[in-house]
């Protein structure tokens, strides 16, 4: 059963503030910048987007540097290190690590896969952070094994534990395999590993089950309005009383904007319809979206989990065309109130 599920303003006001890199400005932004926003902002901790390391890295060497120069890609992340402790931050999270599980044994892809996690645990150790984002694998071309995915996640919890490592695990809504937060739960579940947990997320979970941006309504085929909200309602209940708290990595915030005209039932550029939804099309909560993000945001808090709470948008307008004169000192305190307003809302006691 879930711990404390009472919804009180005091258990509330222990969730930590945290936030994507990747969602403030662009990686040509000046990354002290856009960290000394966050922290006046009034947040804590940040999720460290790899593009970000990179560019950061490519203006401290004067170059374009490769997705795989480690030890540049590391001295790079030593210096974010020092940006964060200057700024009372903490890198809470490196992100995000795709296209993992599921490859066949002795391809390159596996390679590759297995290269790049050795990479990413030398930038999480000279970074200061202990956990690694895991995206549940868009990668249409392989036939899904579901005892080959366990036993891949449950390979890479093995290699993280030996550096004191966790994995917190996403369902991505464009997943081939795992787009809904019970499929993700079910793979952390049978991973049976201290150091993995679910990583949940507003976006994801209303967006995968409630939200289609391929309909003209922007919303999944039901009988009826009535049948939908029940159905997702009831895999938010299942949700509250079956993932423990403890298993909660932590939960990301966003909303998303109702397309008009729908986006193609199709795959451009590598990606999926839900994908390029969640590219260009995800404002702050209360910020012109319409998914039901407090609800999916008490489902959550239900379980007893008061744990970290991070915003990650990707908002480039109602039209996915970009916004412009965007003041990224003022988006970001934009971003804290938002948090803040959602936790209001959440809350059971009056004020």
């Amino acid at each position: 059963m879930p711990g404390d599920s009472k919804l009180t303003r005091e258990s509330l006001a222990a969730v930590t503030l945290c936030y994507a890199s990747c969602s403030l400005g662009k990686p040509t932004d000046p990354l002290p910048d856009r960290l000394s926003h966050l922290s006046s902002a009034g947040f804590s901790q940040i999720e460290l987007s790899f593009p970000d390391l990179q560019a950061y890295a490519s203006v401290l060497e004067n170059r374009d540097v490769g997705d795989k120069e480690w030890d540049v890609l590391a001295r790079a992340a030593e210096g974010v290190k020092a940006l964060l402790d200057e700024r009372r931050l903490r890198c809470f999270i490196l992100q995000p690590f795709g296209q993992f599980e599921g490859w066949p044994e002795g391809s390159d892809e596996r390679k590759d896969a297995w290269e790049r996690v050795e990479g990413w645990i030398k930038i999480a150790k000279a970074v200061g952070t202990d956990t690694l984002q895991v995206g549940s694998s868009d990668v249409e071309t392989i036939e899904w094994d579901r005892d080959v995915v366990v036993k891949d996640l449950r390979e890479l919890c093995d290699r993280l534990a030996k550096d004191d490592l966790k994995l917190s695990y996403e369902n991505w809504c464009w997943s081939t395999h795992a787009p809904t937060w019970k499929a993700a739960w079910e793979i952390v579940r049978d991973v049976d590993r201290d150091n993995m947990t679910i990583n949940l997320d507003t976006f994801q979970t209303a967006g995968s089950e409630w939200a289609d941006p391929t309909q003209p309504s922007g919303l999944v085929n039901a009988a009826s309005d009535d049948e939908r909200d029940k159905r997702f309602q009831g895999s938010l209940d299942e949700l509250s009383e079956t993932v423990p708290a403890d298993k909660i990595g932590f939960l990301q915030l966003s909303d998303a904007y109702k397309v008009d005209p729908p986006l193609e039932d199709k795959t451009v550029d590598g990606l999926r319809p839900r994908g390029r939804w969640s590219h260009d099309y995800r404002p702050l909560p209360y910020s012109g979206g319409y998914l039901p993000v407090e609800q999916v945001t008490k489902a959550v808090l239900k379980t007893g989990w008061r744990g970290v709470m991070s915003v990650e948008v990707f908002d480039s307008g109602p039209d996915g065309k970009g916004k412009e004169d965007v003041r990224l000192e003022d988006y970001a305190r934009d971003a804290a109130a938002s948090v803040q307003r959602l936790l209001d809302a959440c809350a059971d006691d009056d004020l």
